[in-house]
């Protein structure tokens, strides 16, 4: 039994030494084998070296916020990069070999966004953003809404409503029902004045009231104004950027208000749509007609149509 015990001391003893004389031991290293397996980036796999070579040619760099002579204030636009690791795994495991559709591309914020430019109407979208939105102004009309609404819906569209003070007071529950499915609240002033002849205080008593009224309504407080009718000066846009809110107007009217016909709404849609397009509209029977129609027409040009504070990101 003695002699036995002295076998093991020594077997014993012997390992501890060969344990203590290999210094590259580390009781915390991963096996190798499993390293190789986990690590899909090896500078020798050939995938992976055309992922990265050609990734180079997708970099697109991002765009600042600035302020076009004609169109005003403009958002920017966010660049992009390849991703080539989780590139790399979805080629190799989708289709183990190059496609450039299967990039998973990082987008890059620009440097300039639209808050830090100095007060300016907005009329549109970046211009290579393949949006638009539909901007629904709103002081009366609140017959057509429900079909409105349900036409949204059902084409899983979002839209803006810009909603006048007086009008919310008094529909405070359709004001409810829309802001309920989704769709953005916006400003339209108290009672649809002109506000381009209001002083700056009177100007400041229009968008401030209607704040006021459609945050108890809905919670929440509008950081869009649509001035009525368009109109507007210096002060009504300073005013509202005051107020923290952001100046709208349109690239597209669907001249609604003037009652035309559905073929004639649709065709300017039609003709007049372009990436970035803000498209106004008002609870109206032409509108409610016609809305499926343009909204078809839209998408099948290829853009998304989104509230104007999706309109207005810079997402690309």
């Amino acid at each position: 039994m003695r002699r036995y015990q002295k076998f093991v001391n020594v077997f014993v003893f012997i390992i501890l030494v060969f344990t203590v004389i290999d210094l590259n031991y580390n009781p915390f290293q991963l096996n190798p084998l499993e390293v190789s397996m986990e690590a899909p980036t090896s500078s020798t796999d050939e995938l992976y070296m055309e992922i990265e070579q050609k990734s180079k040619e997708y970099k697109e760099e991002p765009q600042n916020a600035y302020i076009d002579n004609v169109w005003k204030k403009t958002p920017g636009r966010n660049g992009r990069q390849v991703d080539v690791n989780a590139s790399y795994k979805k080629m190799k495991d989708e289709e183990n070999r190059f496609n450039d559709d299967l990039f998973v591309f990082d987008e890059i914020s620009p440097e300039v966004s639209l808050d830090e430019l100095p007060a300016s109407p907005i009329y549109r979208g970046h211009p290579e953003k393949q949006m638009t939105a539909f901007l629904i102004n709103v002081s009366w009309g609140e017959e057509y809404i429900p079909e409105i609404l349900q036409v949204l819906k059902k084409h899983e569209v979002k839209a803006t409503f810009f909603i006048e003070g007086k009008w919310a007071k008094e529909n405070s529950e359709i004001v409810q029902m829309i802001d309920e499915q989704g769709h953005l609240i916006g400003n339209h002033a108290y009672n649809h004045p002109d506000m381009a002849t209001l002083s700056k205080e009177e100007a400041y008593d229009q968008i401030n009231q209607t704040n006021q009224i459609l945050n108890a309504v809905i919670g929440e407080t509008p950081k869009w104004f649509a001035p009525p009718s368009g109109s507007f000066n210096d002060n009504v846009v300073q005013t509202a950027a005051d107020l923290n809110m952001e100046t709208i107007l349109w690239t597209v009217d669907t001249i609604d208000w003037k009652n035309p016909s559905v073929s004639v709404m649709v065709n300017r849609i039609r003709e007049k749509i372009h990436p970035g397009a803000t498209v106004l509209m008002h609870p109206t029977a032409s509108s409610t007609r016609g809305l499926e129609e343009m909204i078809t027409i839209i998408k099948e040009k290829g853009y998304k149509i989104g509230t104007i504070e999706a309109l207005l990101s810079e997402d690309r």
